[in-house]
């Protein structure tokens, strides 16, 4: 039977605080409701319905590219009337209800959930609360079988007792959802069309309703509060860090890592404290990462050492090389086996060779550099006119001295040396010394100026 999935992504979310969409606000890098669709994704649901209402326009710029369709909830009245939005455009097969406010659900709950629906179930997913406070209950007839929801301020005395709860995720099939949603009535102490409510119809049809549980309640949670989408952030960390300390990683604080992306790691490596890893990245054996680097869409090879405060972006590493501390690798950096970055170093768009080495103070762009050359602290290349990018090219073993300008288009041979303090404008050649400083001058017994004590 073909599934459709709809979202639920139309709240304000006014106790956030924000002008920004509540579903927008982002977790682990990328915003709530592209959690929920790509969870989705692996359903092979025939489509995906998001049905939009406060900042509509923005959620429908920020999920361009996701390949779902939009359903318009322009009066919020409640979670039945925002499906009702989407109920034209549904196939005529299953319906996967889901949140965009609840962004760790799990795939396996939801295939779990959807694995018995058909003409004569439907499928409900509930949770088993210590204190179920604020959440709808699950109401049960003496057989056991799910037979009502009972929204907490329509609860009386007696079911307030009851602990097992409504995520408000639910399955059923198309077909039911067309007989239902225009039986739900607003007559209730919130003035709203609850989906819930077709559960109780289910019943009186005598449609069983099969239930299911998450593995953990942290799945079904919703975000209504930045502290509640700070507890869900650290919850998804928490569970990275679980996963990359079972594939042999070294974690110094598994509490203090942030991963905003895809994290690959070899065998015995090693990440300290606050690092934060967005992208797409990958890390090769017996890598060691200091504290506090940020590493994004990047490559870093065996054997290498990113130290404290380095930040890499777009940058290759093959490895056993060695950066920071406080480098920074902007995009289209590439260093080859042995190549060397050091402290308080930027780079873009520049090549190293083997056993090259920029150890202090220095800005390296649209560069090539050979093999074993030697950048001295202070260096920059000159790389921009104003309008247009130009190209410096060292050659193997070439040797920069300290305080240099290199001004591009340039080129330096292999062997070459370059005096300190130069400013060079014209190619050097292979084995040549290039010195370009003004002439010093010392004068004698030199008298300072000093303050006139008169004024």
């Amino acid at each position: 039977m073909s599934l459709d999935v709809v979202i639920l992504a139309a709240g304000k979310g006014t106790r956030m605080r924000s002008a920004l969409p509540k579903v927008l606000h982002r977790l682990a890098g990328k915003p709530m409701v592209r959690h929920v669709i790509d969870t989705a994704a692996g359903l092979n649901a025939e489509r995906t319905h998001v049905v939009v209402g406060h900042g509509a326009d923005q959620v429908r710029n920020s999920l361009a590219e996701c390949g779902v369709g939009f359903a318009v909830q322009a009066e919020q009245k409640g979670t039945g009337h925002a499906v009702a939005q989407a109920l034209e455009a549904l196939s005529e097969g299953r319906v996967l209800v889901l949140y965009g406010d609840v962004p760790l659900i799990r795939r396996e709950t939801l295939h779990q959930l959807l694995e018995p629906v058909d003409e004569q179930h439907i499928g409900l997913l509930t949770v088993t609360l210590e204190n179920p406070a604020g959440y709808g209950r699950i109401v049960r007839d003496a057989a056991g079988n799910a037979v009502a929801i009972v929204e907490q301020k329509d609860a009386n005395d007696d079911q307030l007792t009851i602990r097992e709860c409504n995520t408000g995720i639910m399955a059923m099939t198309a077909a039911q959802l067309r007989r239902w949603l225009p039986e739900l009535s607003a007559e209730n102490a919130q003035g709203e069309y609850y989906l819930t409510d077709i559960i109780a119809m289910a019943a009186a049809e005598g449609v069983k309703v099969v239930t299911a549980q998450p593995e953990r309640a942290v799945e079904v949670e919703g975000v209504n509060d930045r502290a509640q989408m700070a507890r869900l952030e650290r919850a998804y960390q928490n569970d990275i860090a679980e996963t990359l300390m079972s594939q042999g990683v070294a974690l110094l604080d598994p509490s203090r890592i942030d991963v905003r992306g895809s994290l690959t790691c070899g065998s015995d490596v090693e990440i300290d404290v606050g690092c934060v890893f967005e992208g797409d990245v990958e890390i090769g054996e017996g890598v060691r990462i200091g504290p506090n680097c940020v590493i994004r869409d990047s490559y870093i090879g065996a054997a290498s050492v990113i130290e404290a405060h380095s930040v890499l972006e777009g940058a290759v590493v093959a490895g056993h090389n060695r950066i920071g501390p406080f480098a920074r690798l902007r995009p289209g950096s590439r260093l080859a086996v042995g190549a060397r970055i050091g402290n308080f170093v930027e780079t873009k768009n520049a090549e190293l060779g083997e056993g090259s080495k920029i150890n202090h103070l220095s800005y390296v762009g649209d560069a090539r550099l050979g093999r074993n050359v030697n950048i001295g602290a202070g260096t920059i290349t000159c790389n921009y006119d104003g309008a247009y990018k130009h190209l410096t090219e060292i050659g193997d073993n070439a040797f920069i001295g300290s305080n240099t300008a290199l001004v591009a288009p340039l080129s330096i041979g292999r062997e070459a040396t370059v005096g300190a303090g130069s400013t060079l404008t014209r190619d050097v050649a292979d084995n040549a010394l290039a010195v370009s400083r003004g002439r010093q001058v010392s004068k004698d017994n030199w008298q300072r100026p000093v303050k006139s004590q008169t004024r």
